[in-house]
C-alpha cells in the first residue's frame, strides 16, 4: 500500500486536513494507527467530527506521534488504498522539548519512506514570520529534498481566510517550480484537485 504523507510546520492544519480529507473521500468512521516515538502503536476509531474535536486545537506541535488512515482513492472504474499520514510539526530551530524533538524525528524519517508527500503551508501566515506557523527555512528545505520526487506537492492552506490571498501569491513566488494546490481543509475547498494529484501519483 502506497504512503502519502502531509508534513509541514506547527499549526498549518496537517491534522484537520487528514481528518476532513479522509472524510471528502467518503470514510465515516476514522480507524487511526498511531505510532510513538518509542515505537508503541495503538488504534483508535473515531468519527470524523469527534476526531476534530480529540485531536486539534491551535496549541503548538498538538500531534506528537504517527498517526494514520487508510483510505481508498476512486482509479477509474475501482479503487486503490492509500495510507494518509499525519505526522508532527516541523519548525526551524531545534526545539527545546526533547519529547518534541524525538517526534520531528520520527516526521523526517516517515517522509523518507513515503510515496506522496503532502507538503501544507499556511497561505494566510505566508508573511507573518513572528508565528510559528510562517513560512520559513525548513518549508524550502522540504521543497528541496522533495522536489526530485514525482509525488510532491505543495498545499497552500487556510484559503478562507482573508489574508491568505496575499500569502498564495509570495507561496507561488518562493515556489515558483513547484505544483500547489490552494486548499481550506477546514472547509474541504481544493480536495477535488488534491483527489486527482494523488490518484495520479500512485
Amino acid at each position: 500500500m502506497k504512503k502519502c504523507t502531509i508534513i509541514g510546520k506547527t499549526n498549518v492544519g496537517k491534522t484537520v486536513f487528514l481528518i476532513n480529507f479522509a472524510e471528502y473521500l467518503g470514510v465515516k468512521t476514522l480507524e487511526i494507527e498511531r505510532l510513538d516515538t518509542e515505537g508503541v502503536k495503538d488504534r483508535e476509531k473515531i468519527n470524523p467530527r469527534a476526531a476534530l474535536s480529540k485531536l486539534v486545537d491551535g496549541k503548538t506541535h498538538k500531534t506528537r506521534n504517527i498517526q494514520a488512515v487508510t483510505v481508498d482513492i476512486p482509479m477509474g472504474k475501482g479503487k486503490k488504498k492509500i495510507q494518509l499520514v499525519d505526522t508532527a510539526g516541523l519548525i526551524d530551530d531545534i526545539h527545546p522539548d526533547s519529547n518534541v524533538r524525538k517526534a520531528i524525528s520520527q516526521t523526517l524519517s516517515t517522509v523518507r519512506e513515503s510515496d506522496l508527500i503532502l507538503h501544507i503551508i499556511d497561505a494566510s501566515a505566508a508573511d507573518k514570520k513572528e508565528l510559528p506557523n510562517a513560512m520559513g527555512i525548513v518549508d524550502y528545505q522540504i521543497a528541496q529534498f522533495a522536489q526530485i520526487r514525482r509525488g510532491y506537492v505543495i498545499l497552500a492552506n487556510k484559503m478562507d481566510l482573508p489574508e491568505a490571498k496575499n500569502g498564495l501569491k509570495k507561496i507561488r513566488e518562493e515556489f515558483s517550480g513547484h505544483f500547489i494546490i490552494p486548499i481550506s481543509a477546514l472547509h474541504k475547498t481544493g480536495f477535488k484537485e488534491v483527489k486527482t494529484f494523488v490518484a495520479h501519483n500512485i
